[in-house]
């Protein structure tokens, strides 16, 4: 198993600790943000393969980002890209 921490960028969120064993999401630690929401992502993500979380992650924008550009979901899929 892998575990990684990543800083997201430019969104609420602080800290993202994900665990990978055989391409597949295990867990994932979110650290602020909108904890319902987040709590509904870790929900759908645990057990889902990376590549896969990554293809449906990527590119997802929110306005309530400092830039509008990203959003937690592209993050994370910047995150799971890093593993």
């Amino acid at each position: 198993m892998k575990t990684i921490e990543f800083h997201p960028q430019d969104v609420c969120s602080r800290l993202y600790k994900i665990s990978v064993d055989n391409d597949k999401i295990v867990d994932i630690e979110i650290v602020g943000g909108c904890q319902g929401n987040l709590r509904g992502i870790r929900s759908l993500l645990i057990g889902m393969d990376v590549k896969e979380a990554i293809s449906k992650l990527e590119g997802i924008e929110c306005r309530g980002s400092r830039t509008g550009k990203t959003s937690c979901p592209d993050q994370i899929s910047k995150a799971l890209k890093t593993i």
